[in-house]
């Protein structure tokens, strides 16, 4: 095993800080072991989280650093708020790894200590809940978190394996208590369902986690699949100054159904939580819409929109309120707009009361060499999707409307004001 180890390690022995999720159950008690022992590695920095879900667990960091202390191995303790409702699982997995993702900076590895059973038990649990050849890869060897790498170098290690390496190195670790609860799914599969399967099919273990390994490539080929299919649709938009991701509708719709999806999910997993197979229904009826509707497909932290014949992804800023309008005293420098990035006048600087306001409806302004025109129907003939029209900066001056933000044909000659819309702000965990 120890062999095994410092061959995983190796594309990590660069990287400027080692460290390694310490709960102080024996997976992880062995990897720290491991890793403590091993020469000539980076400097290597425990990190046990504290959930607080049961009292239990207050001895811990007290264990944990008595184990640390031994192996002269720095420790941090960090307490974590689960979040209420749904799974408990779930939720303390989701505050566990955005505990991870803080603690580490750029080009940092953080160990954790899956092994090849969790492997095993992760596809077993996924199967059961109809996951498709994305989840059923189940755990990969190494991916982003933050600013560095997430590592699980023991996977293909089984958990008999790293019982019998804690007890020849006599190594004390916690057992815990919730793991024989099995009112939680994983639990119950890990202590009841698992050793059946294995007195039929001694083998089920190894046999699983090569199962997802397949898998794993699987993903890999669709994962190139849909890199080539994006790369048609990602074509710029009309509209350079709108920073958001979208993609071309009909590069998508000369796709089969499947590989529309394909598709989506590789663009859609970096921003959002993929849908499960019966919430694809939204894509249908976004993507089927009239021509001239303006479809939504809502997902977790953000929304899919369709426009101009593009889909664009929204989330951050862009799903608030359209921010109140303000007054500019000094035209002649840049104006933040709270909440909807920054503008900027260029060409003739306006004299007199300068607004900056937002479509309430009716508006009008003169265009040269066409006269008086109505904004809503510049705005259509424009092409400008409808979603940025309610954020579009209006510059009025002396309570007339002179210039519309990044639509130098529209407004008074010679002035042209510069919109910088907000990108979308977000982080997926």
């Amino acid at each position: 095993m120890k062999h095994l180890l410092e061959r995983n390690l190796l594309p990590w022995r660069t990287a400027p800080t080692w460290h390694i999720a310490f709960s102080g159950g024996l997976d992880s008690t062995v990897l720290l072991h491991l890793l403590a022992t091993t020469a000539d590695t980076p400097p290597l920095h425990a990190i046990h989280i504290h959930h607080g879900l049961q009292a239990a667990a207050d001895a811990w960091p007290a264990h944990c650093q008595a184990v640390c202390d031994e192996l002269g191995v720095p420790l941090s303790v960090v307490s974590v708020a689960v979040g209420q409702g749904g799974s408990v699982e779930e939720a303390a997995r989701q505050a566990r790894y955005q505990a991870f993702e803080q603690q580490l900076r750029a080009g940092e590895v953080l160990f954790v200590a899956q092994h090849r059973d969790d492997q095993a038990e992760t596809l077993l649990f996924r199967l059961l809940r109809g996951a498709g050849v994305r989840g059923l890869a189940a755990m990969a060897g190494d991916r982003s978190l933050g600013q560095g790498r997430l590592v699980r170098p023991l996977l293909q290690v089984s958990r008999a394996e790293l019982q019998r390496y804690a007890q020849a190195h006599g190594l004390q670790w916690i057992e815990d208590p919730s793991n024989a609860d099995t009112q939680f799914s994983r639990n119950y599969l890990r202590g009841e369902v698992l050793p059946v399967i294995e007195q039929r099919w001694p083998q089920a273990a190894g046999n699983l986690a090569r199962s997802a390994a397949h898998l794993g490539e699987a993903l890999g080929l669709l994962e190139e699949l849909a890199v080539q299919d994006l790369l048609a649709a990602e074509r710029p938009s009309p509209w350079p100054w709108l920073a958001l991701p979208s993609l071309q509708l009909d590069a998508l719709q000369a796709l089969s159904a499947a590989r529309q999806r394909n598709a989506l999910q590789a663009w859609l997993a970096p921003r959002t939580r993929l849908p499960d197979s019966q919430h694809w229904v939204g894509w249908q009826t976004l993507r089927d819409a009239r021509g001239d509707a303006a479809p939504v497909w809502r997902l977790e932290g953000g929304e899919l929109h369709r426009a101009g014949g593009r889909i664009w992804w929204l989330s951050g800023l862009w799903l608030q309120p359209v921010p109140a309008g303000l007054a500019w005293g000094d035209p002649a420098r840049a104006l933040e707009l709270p909440g909807n990035g920054q503008l900027r006048c260029c060409g003739v600087t306006p004299q007199g009361q300068v607004q900056v306001r937002y479509r309430q409806g009716g508006e009008a302004l003169q265009v040269p060499g066409r006269g008086g025109r109505d904004l809503k129907r510049l705005l259509n003939e424009s092409g400008l999707p409808p979603f940025v029209r309610a954020r579009l900066p209006l510059l009025f001056v002396d309570g007339q409307l002179q210039a519309v933000a990044n639509l130098p044909a529209v407004g008074r000659e010679g002035l042209e004001l510069k919109w910088q819309p907000p990108t979308n702000v977000q982080r997926l965990r």
